[in-house]
C-alpha cells in the first residue's frame, strides 16, 4: 500500500509476540488487572483512570444502563426480538433507535457546554432563544427535578468533578426557567454532559457513553422477549388513521 492508504492508530496492536496492545498496555495484564469501567476510559481517553475519574465514569454509565420499555431504544429491541431475529439484530436496532430525541442530547450538550464554556448562562440561553433554539440537556416529561442527575451532582462533589461546567449547567437551568417561567431541569443528558466536560472527554462521545451503558439493559430486554415468545404488533385500534376515506379506482 501507498502511504496515503495506510491506515493509523493510536488505540491498538500486536507485539512481538503476537499479543493484543491497548494503548500501550498488554491485553492479557488488563485481564488481570483493570474492571471494565477503567479499560472503557482507557480505550476512549488513552489513559487509566485514577480513583476519583473511575468513581464518576462508572458512576454515569450506571445511570443510562435502563429507563423503561417505553424508551425508544429498548421498545424498538423489544418489538424486534419478539419477531425471532438474533440477538445481535435486536440489540443493534435498539442502538439505531438512539439519536437526537433519545439518548443523543448528552453529546449536544456536552458540545454547548465546551463552546459556551467562557460565557455566561444568560448569554447561552439569550443566543438560543434568539434562534429559536431548545438548549439541549434540559426539560423532562416526567421529572421537574431529575432523580438521576442529583445523584450524579453528589458523586461529582464528592470525587471532586463540580467544576465549571457543572456550575455552567446549574445557572442555565436557573436561567432558563426565569425565562420561560416554568420548570426545565437538568437532566441526565445535560449532567452527563456536564460530567464528561470535566473530565475531558470529546463531546463526540456523547452518544457512544450513553451506547455503552445501554447495550447492556438491551441485552436483558430481549432476552426477555426471547423467553416470552410473544410476537408484539401494534393494535389497529390505537392508531389513528389520517388519510383520505375509501374510494374507488
Amino acid at each position: 500500500m501507498s502511504e496515503k492508504e495506510r491506515w493509523s492508530t493510536s488505540i491498538t496492536t500486536h507485539d512481538e509476540n503476537g499479543d493484543p496492545i491497548i494503548r500501550g498496555y498488554n491485553l492479557l495484564s488488563l485481564i488481570q488487572k483493570v474492571n471494565f469501567t477503567q479499560a472503557i476510559f482507557l480505550v476512549l481517553r488513552g489513559e487509566l483512570p485514577n480513583e476519583r475519574e473511575e468513581k464518576l465514569l462508572n458512576a454515569i454509565l450506571v445511570s443510562a444502563i435502563d429507563h423503561g420499555v417505553g424508551a425508544p431504544s429498548t421498545t424498538v429491541a423489544r418489538i424486534t426480538a419478539s419477531s425471532g431475529v438474533p440477538s445481535s439484530t435486536a440489540i443493534a436496532n435498539g442502538i439505531a433507535a438512539i439519536g437526537e430525541n433519545h439518548g443523543g442530547a448528552a453529546e449536544a450538550a456536552a458540545k454547548m457546554l465546551q463552546e459556551n464554556i467562557n460565557k455566561s448562562a444568560s448569554e447561552v440561553v439569550a443566543d438560543y432563544k434568539e434562534r429559536s433554539k431548545r438548549v439541549p440537556g434540559f426539560g423532562h416529561k416526567i421529572y421537574e427535578v431529575d432523580p438521576r442527575t442529583q445523584t450524579l451532582i453528589k458523586i461529582a462533589e464528592g470525587t471532586g468533578f463540580n467544576g465549571k461546567y457543572v456550575k455552567l449547567s446549574l445557572e442555565i437551568e436557573k436561567e432558563l426557567e426565569k425565562s420561560s417561567g416554568k420548570k426545565l431541569p437538568l437532566n441526565i443528558d445535560g449532567v452527563t454532559a456536564a460530567l464528561m466536560s470535566e473530565m475531558g472527554f470529546d463531546y463526540r462521545l456523547g452518544k457512544s457513553l450513553f451506547i455503552i451503558a445501554r447495550v447492556a439493559g438491551l441485552a436483558a430486554h430481549v432476552l426477555e422477549e426471547q423467553e416470552a415468545k410473544t410476537l408484539r404488533r401494534l393494535d389497529e385500534s390505537d392508531v389513528d388513521y389520517t388519510g383520505p376515506s375509501k374510494r374507488s379506482l
